[in-house]
């Protein structure tokens, strides 16, 4: 199974592993990385999990660090990832993302 991840949540990813690299450690950038992967691959496996959240969205949070992926389920085209989101951080931002993707 695939799946769809938004240009802004692709940013956001890059972004978390960048302060985590350089406020940390390349390995806790990686380390952080790898658990996105790990997400991503319950969350294609089984797009039921995380909490519900309104306008059919889901989030689903990652071990460790103090992320969600907020997504949509999409039984034809995989999880939709519109926001890797900080949990304590301006919650709700990306509600202006909810589109569908390109080419649906």
């Amino acid at each position: 199974m695939s799946y769809w991840l938004h240009e802004a949540a692709e940013a956001e990813l890059g972004e978390a592993a960048l302060f985590y690299a350089e406020h940390a450690s390349p390995a806790i950038a990686h380390t952080f990385l790898d658990e996105f992967e790990r997400v991503l691959d319950v969350l294609q496996s089984n797009q039921a999990l995380g909490t519900r959240q309104p306008g059919g969205l889901r989030t689903y949070p990652l071990r460790r660090f103090p992320y969600s992926i907020v997504f949509r389920e999409d039984e034809d085209l995989g999880p939709q990832i519109y926001a890797v989101a900080h949990q304590r951080r301006r919650p709700g931002y990306w509600t202006q993302r909810l589109q569908l993707p390109q080419g649906s």
